[in-house]
């Protein structure tokens, strides 16, 4: 190859590579940014219910990309692709009056309720050493189905995952939980938990 061919080859593989570095920075700090718009809400229903704001953002970033118009094919709405049903939950366990499922386009009601409802999985698995992964499991596939496979008794989280009879769930449960233990930077970087 001569030294011309190669310059030309330098010249092209430059550019091309700092735009896919830029691309990945962009898409690496993207999540950052997108929390960093729904911050107050995170942090209001983190508190209130006792969730992780990290566990929070790592869900929203996993249902909607934090994209608050999203709809789901099964029905599910917003953020945090909340159901209706389980929206109606919360409205009536926080007293609401006038409630419609038109509300959870709200950033701020959407990361509410779904807060809640996960934060009641939470605490129905709080019996379990990480009870994250099964509240996770029920958040996506319910309640009923979350029982169902812990009766097969796993021992720990990752046996209880590993036993998920559902490959979307599975996969649901195992994306989330690296990205809960993937974007703690922000609240490290911002002082929250």
């Amino acid at each position: 190859m001569s030294a011309q061919n190669r310059a030309i080859r330098v010249v092209i593989l430059i550019p091309i590579l700092l735009l896919i570095l830029a691309l990945g920075c962009f898409w690496a700090y993207r999540f950052e940014i997108c929390f960093y718009r729904h911050q107050q809400w995170i942090d209001a229903a983190s508190a209130r219910y006792q969730v992780s704001p990290k566990l929070v953002a790592a869900v929203i970033w996993r249902e909607s990309r934090f994209s608050p118009l999203r709809r789901g094919k099964a029905g599910e709405i917003g953020l945090m692709q909340i159901m209706p049903g389980s929206a109606g939950e919360w409205a009536k366990a926080e007293h609401l009056t006038g409630f419609t499922p038109d509300h959870l386009l709200d950033p701020g009601t959407n990361i509410l309720a779904g807060t809640w409802y996960l934060g009641r999985a939470l605490k129905r698995w709080n019996a379990q050493a990480d009870p994250i992964p099964y509240a996770l499991a029920e958040y996506n596939a319910g309640r009923s189905n979350a029982k169902r496979w812990d009766r097969v008794n796993a021992m720990n989280p990752q046996e209880f995952t590993a036993v998920i009879s559902y490959p979307a769930t599975r996969a649901y449960v195992r994306t989330i939980m690296r990205y809960y233990r993937t974007f703690g930077r922000p609240w490290e970087r911002w002082g929250a938990e």
